[in-house]
């Protein structure tokens, strides 16, 4: 089901486009279209991520061709900073010579606490958000040039989680709502779950990420077929242990076309509760999901060894991770609407065993492909939905627990293929993916207090 809403807003850019194109006609070309021709556009910035200490910038370069149609163009990558609170010019902080359309800017070593003037740029071309409003709207960093650091929370950092979902391993064709609607897109080779999957597990074991376990919320497969299952399995498996290094839930697209359950028989029957135990951190795994339909729902059996779970160790700190929403503002706030996310019964039942169990710090939940801190129903528990994998903004959240606190980045993955990938389907549904999908500032970086100091650091 679509979000009126939404369908207006692709019918108004399917209108546009009709105009634009019945006023372009053969004719001769003016005497500045060799200027236009070649100017390179510098789109598309977006201040992805912003940590203590860092800021991640991408944006892509492009050239017209012959019939005005916009291709990518290489170029070079620059950033220029200088304190909000100083008078002096942006200097250059980070530069990159190496000539690439889709462009990724890591700028370290900043002063937690403080804010910046910036500017992105590109063969000395000023980079500028694209025609989406989550980039445009008044106060953001892209309309305004300025981004603020935030301190860590106090204490020593202990485990660094990195949540994942909707790999989607199997798939050909993103950006599809319904059979063959809107038209999709399909990558050169055909194997993008595969590109996108491979660039993560590579991404969140470089030193800057450094990722102790990876939790994936659900849509490891597209089908949940033999082959699906047993594939991103496998590839899991060569990063990490199960249940030590990475642990997973199933997702709706994993539960299969057949009588036969292939992924409970590679991964864990359906409607099973996962718990483990982590150097006095705990990860609950739900199964939300049924066998019929897109929705969620969590059964009664399931229900009942979570409370007990609960019931037994109340204050442990706890991450749990399904993979439908489990908010009424995430049933209201999606374009499939409520029966899109977990029913509301299920809802009730999760969230009262959540106000009786302070340890629970936060939900983490996939489904929706866009990122979200959705506000709880009550209580104190955070709802984060985290944007896909597999297709723009293509990335993967890093959860840092610190002794007195947690921190929330999202990161891009950072691989030139994944980029190109991203950059191809930030145009599904007809451009209005990055308004759904990629999520406020504060929805990718934020922190929040929280007892840790009886987990056990893992370095």
């Amino acid at each position: 089901m679509l979000d009126p809403r939404l369908h207006t807003a692709w019918l108004v850019n399917a209108a546009s486009g009709a105009a634009a194109a019945t006023v372009r006609a053969p004719m001769a070309r003016p005497s500045s279209w060799r200027g236009v021709h070649d100017r390179l556009v510098v789109t598309d910035l977006e201040v992805v991520t912003v940590t203590h200490d860092t800021a991640i910038l991408t944006w892509s370069t492009h050239r017209r061709d012959r019939a005005g149609r916009l291709r990518p163009a290489a170029a070079d990558t620059e950033v220029l900073l200088a304190p909000a609170d100083s008078s002096a010019a942006p200097a250059t902080r980070y530069l990159d010579g190496r000539r690439t359309a889709h462009h990724y800017a890591e700028v370290r070593g900043l002063e937690p606490g403080r804010r910046y003037r910036f500017r992105a740029r590109s063969d000395g071309e000023t980079a500028v958000p694209g025609r989406t409003w989550v980039t445009r709207r008044p106060g953001t960093p892209e309309a305004t040039g300025v981004f603020r650091t935030a301190p860590p929370p106090p204490g020593r950092l202990l485990r660094t989680i990195a949540l994942a979902n909707d790999l989607h391993w199997g798939e050909d064709r993103s950006g599809l709502i319904v059979a063959g609607l809107p038209p999709g897109l399909r990558h050169d080779d055909g194997l993008y779950p595969q590109v996108m999957t491979e660039a993560l597990l590579h991404d969140i074991r470089r030193p800057e990420r450094a990722a102790d376990h990876l939790v994936v919320a659900g849509d490891l497969t597209d089908c949940g077929s033999a082959e699906q299952s047993e594939g991103i399995r496998a590839r899991l498996d060569a990063w990490g242990s199960a249940g030590v290094d990475h642990f997973v839930c199933r997702g709706n697209h994993d539960i299969g076309r057949g009588e036969h359950d292939h992924w409970g028989a590679v991964f864990q029957p359906f409607g099973q509760l996962t718990c483990h135990e982590l150097g006095g951190l705990r990860l609950i795994g739900l199964d939300t999901t049924r066998r019929r339909g897109a929705g969620g729902t969590i059964d009664a059996d399931q229900l009942a060894r979570l409370r007990a779970t609960l019931a037994a160790d109340p204050d442990r700190p706890t991450l749990v991770f399904g993979h439908h929403p489990a908010t009424r503002y995430a049933a209201l706030s999606n374009p499939g609407g409520p029966g899109f996310v977990l029913d509301h019964a299920s809802t009730s039942a999760l969230q009262a065993c959540y106000r009786t169990t302070p340890g629970i710090f936060l939900h983490h939940s996939g489904h929706t492909h866009r990122n979200r801190r959705t506000r709880p129903d009550s209580g104190d528990v955070e709802y984060l939905e985290v944007a896909a994998v597999k297709e723009y903004p293509g990335g993967y959240a890093l959860l840092r627990l610190y002794e007195h606190g947690y921190t929330v980045h999202f990161h891009r993955i950072a691989a030139a293929a994944a980029l190109a990938w991203t950059s191809k389907t930030r145009k599904q549904y007809f451009g209005l993916h990055p308004d759904h999908a990629l999520g406020s500032l504060p929805d990718r970086n934020h922190r929040a207090p929280h007892d840790f100091s009886g987990v056990t650091p893992l370095r």
